[in-house]
């Protein structure tokens, strides 16, 4: 039965300490993303095509999008505290650079989307009369409401793209695994 040299460790708690840190940051980035993904392709829409009304397909698009910004700055901030914590072991200081810029990029616009654009949607949909659909095209508060949405559009577009940026920028990091040998000296 062959065994290591005495001078190759296989594992050390700082390497599994490591590696349950980069699993929660993954976890973190999964949990957003794939919300975002699936909020886009499934759940928008579906609710415009099978709910009977465009009013009560926003009204659930809506609910989820809120819980969905909660969720994903929930998830930014576990991403931007376990990659602190982790900061010398992650590896190059770009491409660590440039999570922490992408991760700060998705929470700010999250929280804009959440406390700004969310909340003025509602105030333009109220004034439009509740149902921005039967508002005429040119109601003030509809072409304000048509505004905003094209705006939470782009921007959602925005954080997935930097969610899948962030990913890639993941899966560029070299650091310690449990298989990598650690010299003894």
């Amino acid at each position: 039965m062959a065994t290591a040299p005495a001078f190759v460790a296989r594992s050390s708690k700082g390497t599994r300490t490591h590696r349950v840190i980069r699993f929660g940051r993954l976890l973190s980035l999964a949990l957003w993303v794939g919300g975002l993904v699936f909020f886009a392709f499934v759940v928008a829409p579906v609710a415009f095509s099978r709910l009977p009304s465009a009013h009560e397909a926003g009204l659930i698009v809506g609910a989820t999008l809120r819980v969905l910004h909660l969720l994903g700055l929930a998830c930014g901030a576990l991403f931007l505290l376990l990659t602190l914590v982790d900061l010398r072991r992650i590896g190059s200081r770009r491409i660590v650079t440039a999570e922490l810029v992408l991760d700060l990029v998705m929470l700010g616009v999250t929280a804009y989307l959440q406390f700004a654009i969310l909340p003025a949607m509602e105030v333009a949909r109220t004034a439009a009369g509740g149902d921005v659909a039967l508002a005429a095209p040119a109601d003030p508060a509809r072409v304000h409401f048509d505004r905003l949405h094209l705006l939470s559009e782009k921007l959602e577009g925005v954080v997935l793209l930097c969610g899948v940026g962030l990913l890639f920028a993941m899966a560029g990091e070299e650091g310690p695994t449990s298989s990598t040998p650690v010299v003894k000296a």
